[in-house]
């Protein structure tokens, strides 16, 4: 007969991302993880693999929340250059603002961290900015058929130059103490959407 699980493994999935966010995947060993989830290392591994498993369990359910989200806010009805402007604006204010700044952004972090050694890991790093500019373009296609955006501005090269500045939002703002400097970046981007 199987033993039933004496652990939520959502709650334990979600412990995990936030201790792998605010650490990293090196900084984070196996013995960390025993003592933050309050489980053994073998119930670790029957349910979740080893600690590689678990980081991209944890990567895929930060980008299935983060992408819901995003979902939501940018494709309201109503205005659409209102929900990029939002948007944008939330993760400066996010950057700089106190444990969401410590943290930045897991995929920026993850990305930083093993994107460029780990295909498995860049691949999902990929899809999760793919997935973020194509939300992008896609309300920045509907705000110029709403005539909300001047003819003369592309909603493709917009939507990538959105995405790199609000990825470089959380970075900038891990490490500066000038909350100015994030804030201003994204007021002068967003001008380009005028």
């Amino acid at each position: 007969m199987a033993r039933t699980k004496e652990f939520d493994p959502d709650a334990v999935l979600q412990s995990a991302l936030e201790l792998f966010w605010r650490r990293g995947y090196e900084a984070t060993s196996m013995a960390d993880l025993v003592e933050h989830l309050g489980i053994g290392r073998a119930s670790i591994y029957a349910t979740f693999g080893n600690k590689r498993e678990l980081y991209l369990k944890a990567l895929d359910r930060y980008n299935e929340n983060q992408n819901a989200g995003l979902l939501r806010e940018l494709s309201q009805p109503g205005p659409a250059l209102v929900a990029v402007r939002t948007v944008v604006r939330r993760f400066a204010a996010e950057a700089r603002s106190g444990d969401q700044r410590g943290k930045g952004c897991f995929v920026t972090n993850t990305a930083a961290e093993l994107g460029a050694r780990d295909p498995v890991v860049a691949r999902r790093v990929e899809a999760s900015w793919s997935h973020l500019e194509t939300l992008l373009h896609s309300a920045l296609l509907r705000a110029r058929a709403q005539d909300e955006l001047p003819a003369d501005r592309d909603p493709q090269t917009l939507a990538r130059m959105l995405l790199v500045l609000m990825q470089g939002l959380r970075v900038v703002g891990k490490a500066s103490h000038d909350p100015g400097r994030v804030r201003d970046a994204a007021e002068q981007a967003l001008r380009l959407l005028d």
